[in-house]
């Protein structure tokens, strides 16, 4: 059995519909979401996590309050992960908190 795990990335003009992989390995099922928005992020995290994602990392352009709303958003059922810009260069080199509140 494999890890089901997503990968969630801010970008301007993301559509989580249509900007969204999956890269299977032998031991991960990597699901990869641009979202362009942190209210976009939290309904593409639960969604993920009802799909059976055990793990969602998050791009360098989540915040420490965007973290937080994806946390609440899985409700425990996922842990999260972050990779850490102070500033992020892909978002006009400002964090997600700075944008999204």
């Amino acid at each position: 059995m494999s890890l089901k795990a997503a990968f969630i990335f801010l970008a301007g003009g993301a559509d989580a519909d249509t900007h969204r992989q999956v890269v299977s390995t032998p031991t991960v099922d990597l699901t990869v979401v641009g979202v362009e928005n942190y209210a976009q992020a939290e309904a593409v995290a639960a969604e993920l996590v009802a799909d059976g994602i055990g793990a969602i990392e998050l791009c360098g352009g989540f915040g420490i309050s965007g973290t937080e709303r994806i946390r609440q958003a899985v409700g425990g059922k996922a842990a999260i992960g972050v990779v850490r810009f102070d500033i992020h260069p892909g978002i006009g080199n400002v964090s997600g908190d700075t944008l999204f509140g």
